[in-house]
């Protein structure tokens, strides 16, 4: 409009030019009117460029470049499954352990297992010498005998008249007593016999054959590992939310192994000292790897969430009272308002603010601001 303005009074203050050169001579009317033909058309030419700089300008960004599209990775919103989890730490132990020990004092007459081999229930691992009590019973064994045939003999005589009453019940107590003298004695010697409490492995022992022991002295430890037990605990705040029956999964060091198990019980009291609440899980161990004393690193699932949305961690930011995503709309970045539920090690349930399918921005994002023009270059 401006430009149409200035050529119409131009060309007005031309023509008055005009006519007022043509009352001078000739020679300078001539030249006064290529002057004013030259203004013209640098005046035209200008207004015609107005335009042209004007529509320039309104297609450059910030310092008069031209704005590209910002290149970056973006994620698919896909329902998948979440699981509300806790970290912690645990140490793996028998199922069932027991330290090997003699109920009997004495010389040991023989070892019967080999370390590190797998016994079974009442298997006969050791033997003290008994030599005296095998002599005991021997003569208990002919008394009992002596006075086992006594009775018999009195008991025919007592039916007819031949010995008292009371003569064929001393007899028969005498029987009694020397039959309870001879389970003792049969008691006593199998103390001298250490066998297996229960099937499983056992480990190095620590005597040898003619070794001198007593009550006191360790033989071997024997343990049973398959199933094997995880010992760990939980901060007091999720006492609420542990149960029996609980899920966990685990690994130990030096292994990536991931390994499966349930809790079975939970301690009816929290610890006052750590104010946390102790637990204890199993887990198969068939094929023997998992051994007693093992720290493991456990994972304690609470929930399943069927059906949840979730984005990588790293794209959800800050902002005032809540957290946004940026996601791709109209090939441009736009900032939206999200609620968030679990969080993992590498993503983030969203509970509202996204809808399946809506593409969220991972990459760039700092450089992100609304209505910048996107160009998603790799999409997960």
């Amino acid at each position: 409009m401006r430009a149409s303005s200035i050529v119409v009074i131009i060309m007005t203050s031309s023509a008055s030019g005009a006519s007022t050169a043509s009352t001078e001579p000739s020679g300078r009317s001539s030249t006064f009117k290529r002057v004013i033909g030259f203004g013209l058309a640098a005046v035209i030419l200008v207004a015609l460029a107005i335009p042209k700089i004007s529509a320039s300008d309104e297609s450059e960004g910030p310092g008069g470049r031209a704005q590209q599209p910002l290149g970056v990775d973006a994620y698919v919103v896909q329902p998948t499954t979440v699981q509300d989890q806790l970290s912690t730490t645990g140490t793996l132990r028998a199922n069932e352990s027991v330290e090997l020990t003699s109920e009997a004092a004495g010389k040991v007459t023989s070892i019967r297992f080999e370390e590190g081999r797998r016994v079974e229930q009442g298997e006969l691992l050791l033997t003290i010498n008994d030599a005296e009590l095998q002599a005991e019973r021997k003569r208990l064994e002919y008394r009992l005998q002596l006075a086992e045939d006594r009775r018999q003999r009195q008991e025919r005589l007592l039916a007819e008249g031949g010995v008292s009453q009371e003569t064929y019940d001393q007899t028969v107590n005498e029987v009694n007593v020397l039959e309870s003298e001879l389970e003792l004695v049969e008691a006593r010697i199998e103390k001298t016999k250490v066998r297996a409490p229960f099937a499983g492995t056992i480990g190095l022992r620590a005597v040898s054959e003619g070794s001198y022991i007593s009550p006191q002295t360790r033989i071997a430890m024997l343990q049973s590992i398959n199933p094997i037990k995880i010992d760990l605990s939980v901060p007091e705040k999720y006492s609420g939310r542990i149960q029996a029956g609980a899920p966990i999964s685990f690994s130990v060091r030096g292994s990536e192994t991931r390994y499966q198990g349930r809790i079975y019980a939970v301690e009816p009291q929290i610890d006052t000292n750590t104010r946390s609440l102790r637990l204890r899980a199993r887990a198969d161990n068939a094929a023997g790897t998992l051994r007693p004393g093992a720290f493991a690193d456990i994972t304690v699932v609470f929930d399943t969430i069927d059906d949840a949305l979730t984005v990588p961690a790293f794209a959800v930011l800050p902002e005032l009272g809540g957290q946004q995503v940026f996601v791709v709309e109209g090939g441009v970045a736009q900032p939206r308002s999200v609620e968030t539920g679990v969080r993992t090690d590498s993503t983030v349930q969203v509970t509202s603010g996204l809808s399946v399918q809506d593409t969220v921005i991972t990459s760039g994002i700092q450089q992100l601001r609304p209505g910048l023009p996107i160009r998603v270059q790799n999409v997960e």
